[in-house]
């Protein structure tokens, strides 16, 4: 549901320091259909996994459910996290600027 706002936000700021990485809590036997999600929505950002069950990223993060948001500066610190769709919108035009 997410990912046609995520691909909207990517063009428009993409070339404005920010980026997306895609982080898939996908087991190994459900990597075929992460794959084809991925060509489906087409996201061309980053991807990555580590096809496990105990996704130590998602635990390290603690990241239960997807999609999740983590907004991170320069300096990798978290400045905001679990924004989706028009809250996501407005903070990363307050951080990098309204586009049109």
């Amino acid at each position: 549901k997410e990912n046609p706002n995520l691909i909207k936000l990517y063009d428009l700021y993409k070339n404005s320091n920010f980026t997306i990485l895609g982080v898939s809590l996908d087991a190994l036997s459900e990597k075929d259909e992460w794959l084809k999600a991925i060509r489906k929505d087409r996201l061309t950002w980053p991807q990555v996994s580590d096809l496990k069950t105990e996704n130590v990223a998602a635990k390290l993060y603690g990241v239960t459910s997807v999609p999740q948001s983590f907004l991170i500066d320069p300096d990798g610190r978290i400045i905001e996290k679990d924004l989706k769709g028009t809250e996501l919108e407005q903070k990363l035009a307050e951080i990098l600027g309204r586009r049109n």
